[in-house]
């Protein structure tokens, strides 16, 4: 049972760095587009005279603030933090509909899912 625990924590770790991993090389190609989608529109801006050209900026930092935020920041500990809070304060939002699975459910749906199944 030990080992499964660490297995399970290990493939757990894993998993997670490469979501950072993956926020981080995403952030990479979408700066790279947030930095020339607000010189484009900066430019188009002051071309047009036109301030209302710059309003897509605002959606795309909020984008790229939280993949900063993800890959760079804090954003993973704060989750962890609030994760635990739900976890001490309202675990019943966990709780499964019609409690947890048991054996015998299971079972039930098994025997109901099965076209060869014969009740003795």
């Amino acid at each position: 049972l030990e080992r499964q625990l660490l297995m399970q924590n290990q493939m757990r770790e894993r998993q997670t760095a490469m979501q950072i991993a993956w926020t981080r090389e995403f952030l990479k190609y979408f700066g790279t587009f947030f930095g020339l989608a607000a010189a484009g529109l900066t430019a188009g801006a002051i071309k047009k005279k036109n301030p209302g050209v710059l309003l897509p900026i605002v959606p795309l930092s909020f984008i790229f603030a939280y993949q900063y935020d993800m890959g760079y920041g804090t954003l993973l500990q704060r989750i962890k933090g609030e994760a635990e809070n739900i976890l001490d304060t309202q675990s019943t939002l966990l709780e499964l509909p019609k409690g947890p699975l048991t054996y015998e459910d299971l079972e039930k749906i098994r025997r109901s899912q099965s076209k060869f199944f014969i009740e003795k």
